[in-house]
């Protein structure tokens, strides 16, 4: 029956039959060895060449045994074995017993010590007392009638290294000898002993591209951080500071002459200046997560612990993180707990059963995306979730989650039709389970890493997603502003001459603007599968549309709220985002788009130095209305105030091509003003149409609600700045 388990990689329980133990048949004790192909087996004293046995093959097969009557107490032992054309010595991993299970007890406590303890690791276990440095493996398969270890230090046979299951589902192997660099994979058979398709770790550190998609053993410890006055100096309230976030993807931002991506070091050298000299506070990556489709943009992740090997090694991904910190640059991921791909290799039917997914389709498979949504009820599942926010924040040094696709976890009938759905135990459309896992996903990571902020993608009115889960939010720091991106976009669309009858898409937003910490997003999703670029979204001629650009652009800096936009907004790229090719920086030779870049770059800098723009964006005294209703002329007049008033700024964005000669606008305060930043200049391939001076005197005038006001003319097509320089 041993034989039978063993060649046909079924044996479940090796360290009941493998290994030094009590003899049971007699006194003394018996060594067993699993050796397939081996012609002479060799017993030695660990850490000496003395042999003390020889192994007698007990069957053909591969089964070697000795006996030691004498003997009572276990002793640490190598084994010396010859093969038809090679010899090795090797420490049997199945002496070990004693220390496999270590650490797996505390994982209920807490998920981050599911990284520490799960996966590969490079661990010392000490055996009888002598340390032996190693691999640990240990991977979650409750329902696998038997896990082998697989990988090229066995030849990928699944009969050479039978792992052990313990009794809360795990099987666990510690392998002597191996080292940082080793491949690897699991290979498993369902419960009723079939073979499955060889799996990856789900907590693997690091992984090979196609075709073998191997797990790779790597050292998480030989990086040396350099930011910590960087994290230091992100203790502070975010909702206060300014937010400038820069979304990229990281295979398309810039590439090669000959097509190829920029590593993660190469990035590093490139990007950051240009991200620095932009003004920019933070960069957003779409996901790193290691992922099998690049033309899911990386979406569609089966490596939750593991940086995608496509540019690099781990470390070389840290140093790209330590570098943007040595900047002043915040690095925030999108993350995707909502779903997973069902590529053979990954967690789908993991160990033959639904182990991390839904199993009633209805609930477990979405049709959109045709992947697999988590059981986000299942205690497992949501360790494994939680744990992977916090290895990213804890390993990489990550400022920030964004979430990806919450309104798809929220509803059970999200993007699906009636009958199509089941509802939750009271006949509602929420997602119980999803809801508590992202509370408590929020929670750990604000009790661990205060200094981090997460980021909820939420298209839906669901309340309280960026409200404390104390309250009864969601407890996200922030809210993409997914209903401010989709009226201001409608809007901006529209020929000017019909935008006075669509006023109200723009302030509209203001109405529900305090219910949340909301970010305004310019996405990567408004600019992919034929919903053009921003540019060209806009009305008009070659000049009207870079215009409207421009004033839309001044618009969503002076409006409430942290700002997001997509790479290539900023030099207004023509054509939409390709994934399989870098942006068109050709286009930066021509005075249209080097207008747009110069824009995006001072609006930037002008809006992190002066607190008026962002320190009160989520208080009601921070800003005003001081003009909603000219709809015939399509123009919005906005006040921000910092929290103590010392610092005041003034917007007025017009919408239409006619320019307004005599524009009375109120001001909260005698004294001088003047322009500060300007759509229309010609410095951003503006008509430089004159505003009526460089500095402008309040008038006892009132106007817009105030008892001052001041003349000027308003460009066509255009967002002005204009602030108090004096008295």
């Amino acid at each position: 029956m041993l034989i039978k388990e063993l060649t046909g990689a079924r044996c479940g329980q090796p360290f009941d039959h493998l290994g030094l133990m009590a003899n049971p048949q007699g006194n003394g004790l018996v060594l067993r060895a699993w050796l397939p192909g081996a012609l002479t087996v060799d017993v030695k004293e660990l850490g000496s060449d003395k042999v003390v046995a020889s192994l007698t093959c007990v069957d053909k097969l591969g089964l070697f045994e000795a006996q030691f009557p004498r003997h009572k107490k276990l002793f640490p032992y190598s084994l010396s074995v010859q093969y038809p054309d090679t010899s090795t010595t090797v420490i049997d991993p199945y002496q070990f017993r004693d220390t496999a299970y270590a650490g797996l007890a505390e994982m209920t406590q807490d998920a981050a010590n599911l990284y520490r303890t799960l996966g590969a690791q490079l661990v010392t276990e000490v055996v009888n007392g002598v340390e032996v440095s190693g691999v640990r493996f240990a991977v979650f398969a409750p329902s696998a009638s038997a896990v082998s270890l697989i990988g090229d230090f066995n030849f990928w046979d699944g009969r050479r290294h039978p792992m052990q299951r313990s009794l809360c589902g795990h099987w666990v192997l510690f392998v002597p000898g191996l080292t940082a660099g080793e491949r690897y994979k699991y290979e498993l058979k369902d419960p009723m002993g079939n073979r499955l398709p060889h799996k990856a770790d789900p907590v693997g550190f690091y992984s090979e591209q196609y075709p073998s998609f191997a797990s790779v053993v790597y050292d998480q410890s030989q990086f040396e951080w350099h930011d910590e006055s960087w994290r230091v100096s992100q203790l502070n309230d975010k909702l206060e500071q300014p937010l400038t976030i820069y979304e990229l993807h990281f295979a398309s931002w810039k590439r090669h002459d000959d097509g190829a991506s920029l590593s993660y070091r190469e990035m590093a050298a490139e990007l950051i200046p240009y991200v620095k000299e932009m003004g920019y506070t933070h960069i957003e990556l779409m996901p790193i997560s290691e992922h099998p489709f690049s033309g899911s943009w990386g979406y569609q992740p089966v490596g939750m612990f593991a940086p995608t090997s496509r540019f690099g090694s781990a470390d070389d991904f840290k140093y790209f993180v330590d570098q943007c910190h040595l900047a002043g640059i915040g690095v925030i991921l999108d993350w995707v707990p909502a779903h997973f791909p069902s590529d053979s290799h990954g967690l789908a039917r993991f160990d033959g059963t639904p182990l991390y997914e839904y199993e009633d389709p209805r609930r477990g498979w979405h049709p959109d995306w045709n992947s697999y949504i988590y059981d986000f009820g299942r205690d497992h599942v949501r360790q494994f979730l939680v744990a992977s926010a916090l290895y990213w924040l804890d390993h990489f040094h990550i400022d920030g989650l964004r979430v990806d696709a919450v309104a798809s976890m929220l509803y059970w009938d999200y993007s699906r039709k009636e009958g199509e759905w089941v509802p939750n135990i009271h006949g509602g459309n929420h997602n119980y389970e999803a809801i508590s896992l992202l509370r408590w996903f929020n929670e750990e990571v604000y009790k661990h890493y205060p200094h981090a902020m997460t980021i909820a993608e939420e298209s839906t009115a669901f309340a309280g997603v960026s409200r404390p889960t104390f309250t009864g939010g969601l407890g996200f720091g922030f809210k993409w502003n997914m209903g401010w991106m989709h009226d201001s976009l409608e809007y901006m669309k529209k020929d000017p001459l019909y935008r006075r009858y669509h006023h109200n898409e723009l302030t509209f937003s203001m109405v529900y603007h305090y219910d949340e910490n909301f970010i305004l997003s310019l996405s990567h999703d408004e600019v992919v599968h034929g919903k053009h670029s921003l540019l060209y979204k806009m009305p008009g001629d070659e000049w009207q549309q870079a215009a409207n650009l421009r004033a839309y652009m001044g618009y969503m800096y002076a409006h409430p709220g942290k700002k997001l936009n997509f790479m290539g907004t900023e030099f207004g790229q023509s054509n939409e985002w390709n994934h399989d090719a870098q942006l068109s920086w050709w286009l930066l030779q021509f005075d249209k788009h080097k207008g747009q870049h110069n824009l995006i770059r001072d609006l930037n800098h002008l809006y992190r130095s002066e607190t008026a723009l962002f320190e009160t964006d989520y208080q009601r005294g921070g800003f005003s209305w001081l003009d909603h209703n000219d709809s015939e002329r399509s123009t919005f007049v906005m006040l921000r105030r910092n929290k103590d008033a010392s610092s005041q700024i003034l917007i007025v964005s017009h919408f239409t091509p006619t320019p307004v000669a005599g524009y009375r606008l109120g001001v909260p305060e005698t004294g001088t003003y003047q322009v500060v930043l300007n759509t229309d200049s010609q410095y951003y391939w503006g008509s430089d149409y004159d505003t009526g001076g460089l500095a402008f005197h309040s008038q006892d005038v009132p106007a817009h609600g105030q008892a001052q006001s001041i003349v000027l003319n308003l460009p066509p097509l255009a967002t002005v700045f204009i602030k108090r320089i004096g008295d």
